[in-house]
């Protein structure tokens, strides 16, 4: 992912004054990473968690357990469940993060839960509501991880850009 994506995130972001948490498995921080690489973005992340053992997704993040024993952590239900989480986790003063973006799946190089590496699921979290987006990426375990970071921030921009259009419409 380039870090414009990432700079330009931040910087809408910062102009609608929304702050961002991120929740990481498979990712283990890279999409923090890229967050905070990003001169300026302590204006609106607000932090993140790596939740790499699926138990943390449960006791951290609230993920339901009957929901991990059924399906596992490669799920997109999960997904959604860790980007809703994330946002009450990463409250600051009381004020949960407008956005929460999670990133759930397989990197390799072998399979998970019944899943190939390459399967991610992506969940993004906002005050319109919780989605997930499910892909199969291809590539060695470094490219799938850099390929889900991508992915999340242009979710990231998506939502963000769906969010200023419902505003909009709103306001008409």
């Amino acid at each position: 992912m380039s870090s414009d994506s990432a700079a330009r995130l931040v910087a809408e972001l910062t102009a609608h004054r929304w702050t961002i948490a991120v929740a990481e498995s498979l990712t283990g921080g890279l999409l923090a990473a890229r967050f905070v690489s990003v001169p300026g973005a302590s204006a609106t992340f607000t932090g993140g968690v790596v939740a790499y053992a699926t138990e943390l997704k449960a006791s951290v993040l609230g993920v339901d357990r009957g929901l991990l024993a059924a399906r596992g952590a490669v799920d997109p239900a999960v997904a959604r469940q860790m980007a809703e989480g994330v946002r009450r986790v990463c409250e600051v003063a009381g004020r949960p993060a407008e956005l929460g973006l999670a990133t759930t799946g397989v990197a390799g190089p072998d399979w998970q839960d019944g899943h190939p590496p390459g399967t991610v699921h992506l969940g993004i979290a906002s005050p319109r509501g919780i989605r997930s987006v499910s892909l199969e990426l291809a590539g060695d375990r470094p490219t799938i991880r850099e390929q889900t970071v991508a992915r999340a921030v242009e979710e990231a921009l998506t939502e963000l850009a769906e969010w200023r259009a419902a505003s909009a419409e709103y306001r008409s």
